[in-house]
Protein backbone atom coordinates (compact mmCIF):
# COMPACT_ATOMS: atom_id res chain seq x y z
CA UNK A 1 0.00 0.00 0.00
CA UNK A 2 2.74 2.36 1.10
CA UNK A 3 5.77 2.76 -1.61
CA UNK A 4 9.16 3.51 -0.96
CA UNK A 5 9.89 4.36 -4.47
CA UNK A 6 10.75 8.43 -4.62
CA UNK A 7 9.25 9.05 -8.02
CA UNK A 8 5.92 7.70 -6.43
CA UNK A 9 6.66 10.04 -3.68
CA UNK A 10 6.72 12.88 -5.89
CA UNK A 11 3.98 12.22 -8.32
CA UNK A 12 2.00 12.18 -5.01
CA UNK A 13 2.70 15.69 -3.88
CA UNK A 14 0.26 18.69 -5.53
CA UNK A 15 2.75 21.03 -7.82
CA UNK A 16 4.63 23.46 -6.26
CA UNK A 17 3.93 27.31 -6.70
CA UNK A 18 5.69 29.67 -8.29
CA UNK A 19 5.06 32.54 -5.96
CA UNK A 20 5.74 33.65 -2.63
CA UNK A 21 2.95 34.61 -1.30
CA UNK A 22 4.64 37.16 1.47
CA UNK A 23 6.43 38.80 -1.32
CA UNK A 24 4.97 40.63 -4.42
CA UNK A 25 8.31 38.90 -6.47
CA UNK A 26 8.32 35.78 -8.56
CA UNK A 27 10.38 33.29 -7.52
CA UNK A 28 10.46 31.81 -10.60
CA UNK A 29 13.14 32.71 -13.37
CA UNK A 30 12.52 34.65 -16.36
CA UNK A 31 12.99 31.53 -18.73
CA UNK A 32 10.00 29.95 -17.21
CA UNK A 33 7.56 30.37 -19.96
CA UNK A 34 3.86 31.89 -18.82
CA UNK A 35 5.42 33.60 -15.67
CA UNK A 36 6.60 36.94 -14.88
CA UNK A 37 10.21 37.40 -13.28
CA UNK A 38 9.29 39.93 -11.04
CA UNK A 39 5.57 41.31 -9.64
CA UNK A 40 3.81 44.35 -10.73
CA UNK A 41 4.65 46.43 -7.50
CA UNK A 42 8.47 45.57 -7.22
CA UNK A 43 9.53 49.00 -8.79
CA UNK A 44 12.15 49.01 -6.21
CA UNK A 45 14.05 46.29 -6.81
CA UNK A 46 15.54 47.76 -9.79
CA UNK A 47 16.07 51.41 -8.59
CA UNK A 48 17.25 53.11 -11.47
CA UNK A 49 14.71 52.14 -13.64
CA UNK A 50 12.28 53.22 -10.87
CA UNK A 51 13.95 56.62 -11.22
CA UNK A 52 13.69 56.74 -15.16
CA UNK A 53 10.34 55.42 -15.37
CA UNK A 54 9.07 58.24 -13.00
CA UNK A 55 10.52 61.35 -14.72
CA UNK A 56 11.09 59.99 -18.00
CA UNK A 57 8.45 57.33 -18.74
CA UNK A 58 8.55 57.97 -22.65
CA UNK A 59 12.57 56.32 -22.60
CA UNK A 60 11.42 53.67 -20.96
CA UNK A 61 8.43 52.84 -23.19
CA UNK A 62 11.01 53.42 -26.06
CA UNK A 63 13.51 51.42 -24.56
CA UNK A 64 10.41 48.24 -24.80
CA UNK A 65 9.32 49.50 -27.93
CA UNK A 66 12.58 48.74 -29.37
CA UNK A 67 13.44 45.32 -28.42
CA UNK A 68 9.57 43.98 -28.21
CA UNK A 69 9.49 45.11 -32.22
CA UNK A 70 12.98 43.66 -32.56
CA UNK A 71 13.87 46.80 -34.10
CA UNK A 72 11.41 47.77 -36.43
CA UNK A 73 10.36 50.73 -34.06
CA UNK A 74 12.31 53.50 -34.03
CA UNK A 75 12.99 53.52 -29.83
CA UNK A 76 13.25 57.67 -30.25
CA UNK A 77 9.80 58.09 -32.12
CA UNK A 78 7.94 55.53 -30.19
CA UNK A 79 9.03 57.43 -26.99
CA UNK A 80 7.96 60.72 -28.45
CA UNK A 81 5.07 59.82 -29.46
CA UNK A 82 4.37 58.71 -26.03
CA UNK A 83 5.34 61.88 -24.65
CA UNK A 84 2.89 63.80 -27.37
CA UNK A 85 0.07 60.70 -25.56
CA UNK A 86 0.48 61.75 -22.01
CA UNK A 87 0.49 65.39 -22.41
CA UNK A 88 -3.36 64.49 -23.92
CA UNK A 89 -3.75 62.02 -21.67
CA UNK A 90 -3.85 58.92 -23.44
CA UNK A 91 -0.69 57.57 -23.22
CA UNK A 92 -1.81 54.38 -21.68
CA UNK A 93 -3.48 53.40 -24.71
CA UNK A 94 0.01 53.31 -26.63
CA UNK A 95 1.85 51.95 -23.91
CA UNK A 96 -0.11 48.82 -23.67
CA UNK A 97 0.21 47.63 -26.96
CA UNK A 98 3.54 46.52 -26.22
CA UNK A 99 2.98 45.11 -22.84
CA UNK A 100 0.24 42.88 -24.75
CA UNK A 101 2.97 42.02 -27.66
CA UNK A 102 5.22 40.87 -24.40
CA UNK A 103 2.66 38.92 -23.29
CA UNK A 104 2.57 37.24 -26.37
CA UNK A 105 5.68 36.65 -27.44
CA UNK A 106 6.66 35.17 -24.25
CA UNK A 107 3.78 33.68 -22.92
CA UNK A 108 3.13 35.79 -20.30
CA UNK A 109 -0.17 35.86 -18.21
CA UNK A 110 -2.47 38.93 -18.27
CA UNK A 111 -2.30 39.42 -14.32
CA UNK A 112 -3.53 41.02 -12.40
CA UNK A 113 -5.76 42.37 -14.88
CA UNK A 114 -5.58 43.31 -18.59
CA UNK A 115 -3.09 45.24 -20.49
CA UNK A 116 -5.07 48.38 -21.19
CA UNK A 117 -6.39 48.38 -17.02
CA UNK A 118 -2.66 47.63 -15.59
CA UNK A 119 -1.33 50.11 -17.66
CA UNK A 120 -4.59 53.24 -16.83
CA UNK A 121 -3.93 52.56 -13.35
CA UNK A 122 -0.41 51.62 -12.74
CA UNK A 123 1.65 53.21 -16.10
CA UNK A 124 4.78 52.91 -14.39
CA UNK A 125 4.34 49.95 -12.42
CA UNK A 126 3.45 47.89 -15.31
CA UNK A 127 6.47 50.11 -17.62
CA UNK A 128 9.09 49.06 -14.83
CA UNK A 129 7.59 45.01 -14.97
CA UNK A 130 7.64 45.06 -18.90
CA UNK A 131 11.66 46.65 -18.81
CA UNK A 132 12.60 44.23 -15.98
CA UNK A 133 11.23 41.42 -17.71
CA UNK A 134 12.67 42.40 -20.73
CA UNK A 135 16.34 43.17 -18.45
CA UNK A 136 15.68 39.66 -16.63
CA UNK A 137 15.50 37.79 -19.87
CA UNK A 138 19.25 38.72 -21.04
CA UNK A 139 18.63 42.24 -22.43
CA UNK A 140 20.54 45.39 -21.81
CA UNK A 141 17.62 47.76 -22.20
CA UNK A 142 19.45 51.01 -23.05
CA UNK A 143 21.63 49.28 -26.33
CA UNK A 144 18.42 48.56 -28.19
CA UNK A 145 17.75 45.53 -30.55
CA UNK A 146 20.56 45.35 -33.00
CA UNK A 147 23.55 46.15 -30.61
CA UNK A 148 21.66 43.50 -28.51
CA UNK A 149 21.91 40.73 -31.42
CA UNK A 150 25.34 42.19 -31.98
CA UNK A 151 26.59 41.51 -28.21
CA UNK A 152 24.58 38.29 -28.33
CA UNK A 153 26.23 36.75 -31.82
CA UNK A 154 29.96 38.27 -30.53
CA UNK A 155 32.16 35.55 -31.13
CA UNK A 156 30.48 33.75 -32.98
CA UNK A 157 31.82 32.53 -36.59
CA UNK A 158 30.05 32.22 -39.99
CA UNK A 159 31.27 29.51 -42.21
CA UNK A 160 33.44 30.35 -45.07
CA UNK A 161 31.86 30.95 -48.81
CA UNK A 162 32.63 28.04 -50.72
CA UNK A 163 32.62 28.48 -54.60
CA UNK A 164 30.36 25.70 -56.58
CA UNK A 165 31.98 23.89 -58.89
CA UNK A 166 35.70 23.25 -60.09
CA UNK A 167 37.63 25.89 -61.74
CA UNK A 168 40.65 25.43 -63.74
Amino acid sequence: MYSSNESDLQKSQPPQNHYNYHSTEAIAPANIPGTWSTGLYDCFSDVPNCCLTLWCPCVTLGRIAGIVDRGSTSREACGALYAVLNILGCACLHSRLYRSRMRKQYNLPATPCGDCLVHFFCEPCALCQEHRELKNRGFDMSLGWQANMDKQNAGVTMAPIVQGGMDR
